[in-house]
């Protein structure tokens, strides 16, 4: 077949254009929504912190021959939380995770899957049939009564002695009606689960330290909410959906959103149907990926700034409307499921019921798990350290050269996104359309508009937050525990943690193994001349348009 030169090469550039756009929107989609597809790359293994067989861990002791529920197992935190578990108490016995049907997927297939994953090939090797610790049991935390068969139930209530509660939905933008049946009433429905449990040592609540966001300082304590927790789920059963939708926004009143909202709501229920029970209340900030273990830097979905970064990562995301001052509470995700550990092992050891003539009906302990106390980070030195590795480990996925400013200003926010991120799009559509393809661009970037006002809210303001009850519950560990179960953010150093964190981003969100850094570099720095190119374009047409004005004025 004879090939025509003149043909190639006209169509080309318009394939490629299509290619681009069409990989530009994928990664907005991304950006907004989970993701938690892995693939196989280049993995860094943190320390080993199994425990020294001649140190004695008093929080493996408590676990050895336990019974354990966890809900939430398939998530972020609970996929941790089972790794660790399994991995650093060894002789646990049986290990319940309450899991439900997904994308049409059966369970067992769904965490088949799960545990196929690399985040546990660390625990496959010290032990090579922890499955057959996991009992898999069908259940909906949204639903009245759980959705456990009563056969489930009773063995529950019979077996189980540690309870982690960490099921909710995390979608900042969920319909009201939803996020109450998820993270409220399903709270309550954990804890008569909880009540009936005959053997019951320990429960950990794991809420959000956002829960009361409309304060400007947090303690370790509980707050009133805006609408108590029995009552807004009566609300939510009892009231039409569209007229429940439409009064939404009254009802959140100062708070950004229904995920924080409700997170308040389940606060309340804790505090009233805890009465009794060994409960205990951990508040993360915002989790984002491992510091040290099992995976230095692992993450499974780009939620709040880690979205940023792999957006801004492949010159998506150029501009973020951010406080660059304010403190960037965050919190690696290891760190917080062995902060949550301790906490159980604590309130088994402490809870009232187990001494004489003690009160068992005093408020549950609460836990800021916060970084701004021992570990400040500012937005702005966040940036700049995940810059700085990010220009050694460059993306293969890359778009477009890498680009980013934070201000707090709204004005200077909305230039910066008219000029990069709107006039872009406009230009890329049009030319799409005109040789007869789908415009993308603008519904990528109204996507990443909406993404970005959510995550605004965080960024522009500051909480002062008090944490004497995590930090006192660090001190309380023995030697060994501080050691396989560090929770102390103080001993994060945020330069070397960042450095391990965009490899993580690089290889589990963008699917891009770190052997590809040599052709990286390169497209880098293609990408970096035509940047610049295009810059000296666009002012070289701005200084001849003024002129052209000019002359039009003078004359």
């Amino acid at each position: 077949m004879i090939r025509n030169p003149r043909k190639e090469k006209t169509t080309r550039p318009y394939k490629y254009l299509e290619l681009w756009c069409g990989c530009l929107n994928k990664i907005a989609d991304m950006v907004l929504t989970e993701q938690t597809d892995l693939r196989t790359g280049d993995l860094i293994y943190g320390e080993n912190m199994m425990d020294d067989p001649m140190k004695e861990s008093q929080i493996q002791k408590l676990f050895n021959g336990s019974t354990v529920l966890i809900t939430g197992g398939t998530g972020f935190l609970g996929k941790l939380l089972v790794e660790k578990l399994l991995r650093s108490c060894p002789d646990v016995k049986k290990l319940y995770l309450i899991a439900r049907p997904k994308k049409n997927k059966e369970i067992t297939k769904r965490l088949q899957e799960q545990f196929d994953d690399e985040l546990y090939n660390k625990l496959r090797k010290v032990s090579p049939d922890f499955e057959e610790k996991i009992g898999i049991i069908e259940g909906d935390v949204g639903l009245t009564g759980l959705g456990v068969s009563e056969e489930d139930r009773a063995k529950i209530t019979k077996e189980v002695e540690f309870i982690f509660h960490g099921a909710a939905t995390v979608r900042f933008d969920e319909a009201l009606k939803t996020a109450v049946e998820i993270n409220v009433r399903g709270t309550r429905e954990m804890l008569h689960l909880a009540r009936a449990c005959t053997k019951l040592r320990a429960y950990v609540h794991i809420s959000t330290a956002y829960s009361n966001c409309p304060l400007n300082e947090i303690d370790e304590k509980f707050y009133e909410a805006p609408l108590a927790g029995d009552k807004l789920i009566d609300l939510v059963e009892n009231m039409d959906v569209k007229i429940l939708n439409s009064i939404t926004p009254g009802l959140l009143g100062e708070f950004p959103n229904t995920y924080a909202y409700t997170k308040s709501a389940a606060e309340d229920i804790v505090q009233k149907y805890s009465k009794g029970l060994p409960v205990a209340m951990f508040r993360p900030s915002i989790v984002i990926g491992t510091a040290r273990e099992p995976l230095q830097g692992w993450i499974d979905n780009v939620y709040g700034p880690t979205g940023v970064v792999v957006g801004a990562a492949v010159g998506l995301i150029h501009a973020l409307n951010c406080n660059p001052k304010a403190i960037a509470d965050l919190v690696p995700g290891d760190l917080v499921v062995n902060g949550c550990i301790a906490a159980a092992w604590k309130t088994a050891r402490d809870y009232p019921g187990n001494h004489e003539e003690a009160p068992v009906d005093q408020l549950p302990t609460i836990y800021n798990y916060v970084s701004s106390e021992q570990a400040p980070l500012s937005w702005e030195n966040f940036m700049k350290y995940n810059e700085v590795h990010g220009f050694e480990v460059p993306t293969i996925s890359a778009i477009w050269y890498y680009l980013f400013m934070i201000t707090p200003s709204k004005f200077l926010y909305n230039f910066y996104c008219l000029f990069l991120h709107w006039i872009p799009a406009y230009i890329v559509d049009a030319v799409l359309v005109l040789i007869g393809k789908k415009p993308m661009l603008r519904k990528a970037y109204k996507k990443i508009e909406k993404f970005s006002a959510v995550i605004g809210y965080f960024a522009l303001r500051e909480w002062k937050f008090h944490n004497n009850n995590t930090q006192n519950l660090h001190k309380e560990l023995c030697d060994a525990d501080k050691d396989i179960f560090n929770c102390d953010m103080g001993s994060v150093d945020w330069n070397e943690y960042c450095k391990a964190y965009i490899k993580g981003v690089r290889v589990h969100l963008l699917k891009d193994p770190l052997d590809t850094i040599p052709q990286s570099k390169r497209r880098h720095f293609r990408l970096k001349v035509l940047h610049y190119f295009c810059i000296s374009l666009l002012c070289f047409g701005l200084v001849k348009l003024l002129m052209f004005l000019t002359r039009m004025v003078l004359g």
